[in-house]
């Protein structure tokens, strides 16, 4: 059972137990060699709202930018753009990716993927498949990172093209750049870093008052 707000954000009820079952979700970074991805599992009644906020924190991404998921419909009607809708008009029209919930697509696009587009500007482009549905294991918590491969690249880097120029800066210790690069990144970047264990996700519902009621987030 799901409540929803005056805004039409779905909220879980407290009253209602915890989810029963669980989505298995592939993200790729495209356009990435060697690939940057993640395994995650994630409640079945989670909305956009909520995959974008574990995509977030799985993949190492800030939410400092704007976003959207593009879905596949039926061929003859194009591409669902779910996300932030646009008040003022002058963007394409996204439906609230708040007031929609992921097993919708999972039901009825399990086998066709879809793409995640984070900061329209450098243009991080994902692409997520459903993989499976299954019961919830006893005693884990969700959502979490089961699997994935390479640290994210830095925010404000140019995209992928100004990601492997980052990388060639940092790996050449003769550049005149190198030292300024390695401090905008806070001092080193082994982008093979990587460990799911590692993973810390965030209440969606709380990151939703934080960007949309003004909320401030206390850490912790």
């Amino acid at each position: 059972m799901t409540l929803r707000t005056p805004k039409g954000r779905i909220q879980r009820n407290a009253h209602v137990p915890e989810h029963k079952e669980v989505l298995q979700a592939l993200i790729v970074l495209m356009d990435t060699n060697p690939l940057v991805w993640r395994r995650l599992e994630v409640p079945i009644d989670y909305s956009f709202w909520d995959l974008h906020v574990a995509i977030q924190d799985a993949m190492g991404w800030k939410d400092y930018h704007l976003h959207e998921f593009r879905c596949p419909q039926f061929a003859r009607a194009g591409t669902k753009i779910i996300g932030i809708p646009d008040d003022n008009g002058f963007e394409k029209p996204a439906a609230p990716g708040w007031s929609i919930p992921i097993d919708i697509y999972a039901g009825i696009y399990k086998s066709m993927p879809f793409e995640y587009v984070y900061d329209f500007g450098d243009g991080w482009r994902h692409l997520v498949s459903f993989e499976d549905r299954y019961r919830v294991e006893e005693g884990a918590t969700y959502p979490r990172c089961v699997a994935g491969a390479r640290r994210c690249p830095p925010e404000d880097c140019g995209g992928t093209h100004g990601y492997l120029g980052f990388l060639e800066v940092i790996r050449d210790k003769t550049h005149p750049e190198h030292n300024e690069y390695l401090q905008w990144v806070g001092g080193k970047f082994n982008p093979d870093d990587f460990k799911p264990e590692s993973i810390k996700f965030d209440d969606p519902d709380m990151r939703y008052r934080v960007a949309f009621e003004g909320e401030e987030y206390e850490a912790g």
